[in-house]
């Protein structure tokens, strides 16, 4: 096991990642309940710079699956758009039990998005993302108002977003990029007034809400100010 873990150490040194995870690197109801929203987003921050370096934490996931299975703590709630290149965990470098991943096209929010949202207060996190992207399909089929079965009814919901942004060409990334800016801050508005419960606990610090935007092409993070 000493030479394993020697050899361990050599290789994520040469490849310029982290030591690996071990079983005690999974979040307990301890490190929860200690963790503030401040420190939540801190850690999304430092974990999204080092998947931009391409330095991710080696982890051992058969070890983190074992450590999982008797239940889970996660810190932040993040939710996001479908598109297959903004996978969550993978973007902020974090392991299993981390994250709680609310996925639906165009990050939009609806009663079971909130549903979802409130569990996950209810049971220990401290902060909320709404991650949108850029070149975002959904944002960009809003745009050009595209009608496609129940998908039409989803697109609805950023139409509004699109008129905020005033720019009406889905081929412009500038103008993408701005309405997939303004469907975040929509949805966290959406969250606020559709939830009393998540407002209450926003009103009274316990939990934070932020929005934020990937982008596909440097697989960088910003967190939007307020």
């Amino acid at each position: 096991m000493k030479l394993f873990a020697v050899l361990s150490l050599v290789v994520c040194s040469t490849l310029g990642l982290s030591t690996p995870s071990t079983a005690a690197d999974v979040q307990t109801s301890a490190t929860q309940t200690a963790m503030t929203p401040d420190e939540a987003l801190d850690r999304l921050r430092t974990g999204n710079a080092r998947f931009v370096a391409n330095k991710p934490n080696a982890r051992d996931w058969s070890a983190l699956v074992g450590a999982t299975a008797s239940g889970q703590y996660p810190f932040a709630a993040v939710l996001g758009c479908m598109d297959s290149r903004a996978p969550i965990e993978i973007v902020f470098d974090q392991g299993l039990g981390d994250l709680f991943g609310v996925r639906v096209a165009g990050n939009v929010v609806n009663d079971d998005e909130l549903g979802s949202l409130e569990y996950a207060s209810k049971v220990g996190v401290k902060l909320f993302v709404v991650l949108g992207h850029t070149g975002c399909g959904a944002v960009k089929g809003a745009i050009e108002d595209a009608q496609l079965g129940k998908l039409t009814g989803l697109l609805a919901k950023i139409k509004p977003s699109v008129t905020a942004a005033h720019c009406s060409d889905s081929h412009d990334n500038a103008c993408v990029t701005k309405v997939g800016e303004e469907n975040v801050r929509r949805g966290m508005k959406e969250i606020r007034d559709g939830s009393p419960y998540l407002a209450a606990a926003l009103d009274a610090g316990k939990i934070k809400l932020v929005g934020a935007m990937y982008d596909i092409a440097t697989g960088k993070v910003t967190f939007l100010e307020p």
